[in-house]
């Protein structure tokens, strides 16, 4: 078995960033921050607190980590010339005005035309769309293999999570896995179907969550840690 101080480090290494963590007496909860500036997650917490609790606190924040670190990066807009990650490959958006309005992908360009004033919405709407049908397919596909059924599945672009599941069994997903690769979609695809069945995070929802996506779950979740901040810039005008 690992030694308490190889479970911290695995747990820390985890983390996008490098961690403070501060135990004050005075403190009655674990409290999380973002410092831009030094580029490091300062937590603080109850006096009694593990570091290994903390850190395994921490790294529940992930989703809320990852929308503070697109925040910090320069927002990467819809823009002619401009190169986008779409399904996990990297395309150019080009822009001719007397193209079709509606965006069409030809090779490793994203092409529009019409008003340039338009563009990054037209640009957001192909992906939107694209994102619906794409999920709506990798969603029917897992819950036929969990023998379960959405009531409806929709997209949206919640700011530190990239799916739900409601009770009533309303999946609902963020368009900008459209722009991550497959592997990573299809994880999270994967993990909100399992919540149709289960609605927790016990051993039971992970077991069927391991066997809906099959092998390299653990290489999606890195990847989604990887690519994610990137995912929650990409079309931001600041």
């Amino acid at each position: 078995m690992w030694s308490s101080a190889r479970s911290e480090a695995s747990l820390e290494a985890t983390l996008p960033v490098p961690i403070e963590i501060r135990r004050l007496r005075t403190a009655r909860r674990l409290r999380l921050r973002f410092d831009e500036r030094a580029g490091v997650l300062k937590l603080t917490c109850p006096w009694r607190t593990s570091r290994r609790a903390a850190l395994a606190w921490a790294l529940d924040q992930r989703d809320w980590i990852e929308a503070q670190l697109a925040r910090a990066q320069p927002a990467e807009p819809f823009a002619a010339g401009a190169m986008i990650s779409l399904e996990g490959r990297e395309v150019r958006i080009a822009w001719r005005q007397d193209w079709p309005r509606a965006p069409v992908l030809v090779g490793n360009e994203l092409r529009c035309g019409g008003p340039e004033a338009g563009l990054a919405r037209r640009i957001e709407a192909f992906l939107k769309a694209r994102a619906r049908d794409t999920l709506s397919r990798d969603i029917a596909e897992f819950a036929a293999a969990a023998g379960a059924s959405p009531r409806s599945v929709s997209v949206g672009d919640a700011a530190t999570r990239w799916g739900s599941c409601s009770s009533q069994g309303g999946i609902r997903m963020s368009w900008r896995l459209i722009l991550a690769p497959p592997e990573v979609r299809r994880y999270v695809a994967a993990h909100e179907v399992a919540h149709l069945v289960h609605l927790n995070h016990g051993p039971q929802f992970k077991a069927l969550e391991a066997r809906l996506f099959g092998p390299g779950i653990s290489e999606a979740k890195a990847a989604l840690r990887r690519v994610g901040p990137r995912l929650r810039r990409l079309g931001l005008l600041r």
